[in-house]
């Protein structure tokens, strides 16, 4: 039998609000300097300054935290580039400098990345929430990116959910060392031209 979905408390007060953001913070930082590893629960709880039991009733485990600090990378990636407008025309021009940008910071912190990508691999159905709430975040990312107009979406929404897996894919595999940073680039680039046409005929 598959894991029962369990759902992450949410932060309704400002005060829960501000506790969440110290437990966000402080795995983030954890991750950022030590990787998947160093992210412990007790040491998460001790840094963020709350109790364990807390800890637990907001992120019932180390996996639904990392995915937590992935939609919140996300979150970050999607308000840079609605300050910073991409100035190319082209959708598959505009996603490729997005998720260029994107590389750029996970070069800056690949521990990081490597925490928050291994989450998201070795999540399971209980964290079928949190896995899902990525996903949306990013076809949401990647549909601002792209710059596309609103007739158009719906057409497109199988490209962008290929651009997203392979975003996800190829940032695993330089993770691990499999394939270069060229690559990988080269990779995405490829998958981000399936919106570079005319919108696939209805089936």
């Amino acid at each position: 039998m598959p894991p029962r979905p369990v759902s992450a408390a949410p932060a309704r007060t400002e005060r829960q609000r501000a506790r969440r953001r110290r437990i966000l913070d402080a795995a983030t930082a954890l991750a950022a300097e030590g990787g998947f590893e160093a992210v412990q629960m007790r040491e998460v709880a001790e840094t963020a300054q709350v109790a364990l039991g807390t800890l637990y009733r907001y992120f019932p485990s180390k996996i639904h935290l990392l995915l937590a600090v992935l939609q919140d990378q996300l979150g970050r990636l999607r308000d840079t580039l609605r300050e910073r407008p991409l100035p190319e025309r082209e959708p598959a021009r505009r996603l490729a400098h997005a998720l260029e940008r994107a590389f750029r910071s996970h070069r800056r912190e690949p521990r990081l990345a490597e925490a928050m990508m291994r989450a998201l691999q070795f999540a399971d159905a209980s964290a079928k929430t949190e896995v899902g709430a990525v996903s949306r975040l990013t076809t949401e990312l990647l549909l601002d990116a792209s710059g596309l107009p609103e007739s158009e979406v719906a057409a497109h929404l199988s490209a962008i959910r290929v651009i997203r897996h392979t975003w996800h894919a190829t940032l695993l595999q330089w993770l691990s060392g499999t394939i270069t940073l060229a690559e990988a680039r080269t990779d995405v680039e490829t998958a981000c031209r399936l919106v570079g046409g005319p919108p696939p005929p209805p089936r």
